[in-house]
């Protein structure tokens, strides 16, 4: 459970591209555009370009 509702997944988009961001099981949102992957912590997505990761 990571309590992102489904409600605000649909709002939020990448900070830097302002593409779709995907949750993953890990839980970790995948922007779909550029690629970046943006941490859950506490239920909580962290969406700071510098906290964003690239993809492995």
């Amino acid at each position: 459970m990571t309590g992102i509702s489904e409600e605000l997944l649909k709002i939020i988009v990448c900070p830097d591209c302002h593409g779709e961001l995907v949750l993953s099981d890990v839980p970790d949102l995948t922007c779909q555009g550029c690629g970046l992957v943006y941490p859950v912590r506490d239920g909580i997505p962290v969406l700071l370009v510098d906290e964003a990761r690239k993809p492995a």
